[in-house]
């Protein structure tokens, strides 16, 4: 007995796995993006213990600098120093530095750019030569660099 040769059309790539591979190739990455979007605004990113979760709605509102209020601890020194080298001299100021950096070893990676700033703070309040007069063996003597550096 022999078969009809009739054209029989082969349902490859037309059924309902092509419908559904295509589906999901539109839809996973919205859900991805925005499931990875949801978990980054529920990370306490500030490193305090404070139970208060913002959505990205109140986060784009807040205010900035309302957000930017803490400083860091090298900051604070930094303008303390700045303070007591104008009010004072920069002997002072990196007598301070060296103290502080001896109580406070977290500091020592900040100590050469403290330095540097008191030095060129000081050639700005006292010249180079007589700023550079105030240098000292202190952070690998980055005070005397940011004299040379403001003064050159």
């Amino acid at each position: 007995m022999k078969h009809s040769t009739t054209n029989q059309r082969t349902r490859r790539g037309r059924g309902p796995a092509r419908r559904v591979g295509r589906t999901l190739a539109l839809v996973l990455p919205v859900v991805l993006v925005l499931s990875g979007t949801l978990a980054v605004t529920r990370v306490n990113w500030s490193g305090t213990t404070s139970n208060s979760v913002l959505t990205a709605a109140e986060a784009s509102s807040a205010d900035v600098s309302t957000r930017a209020v803490s400083r860091t601890p090298q900051d604070i020194l930094r303008d303390k120093l700045l303070m007591e080298l104008q009010e004072e001299n920069p002997g002072v100021a990196l007598t301070h530095l060296q103290e502080a950096v001896n109580d406070r070893p977290s500091l020592a990676e900040h100590c050469v750019s403290i330095a540097r700033a008191l030095g060129r703070a000081a050639v700005r309040a006292y010249g180079p030569t007589r700023a550079q007069s105030f240098a000292r063996p202190v952070c690998d003597t980055s005070f005397a660099s940011g004299v040379a550096a403001t003064h050159f």
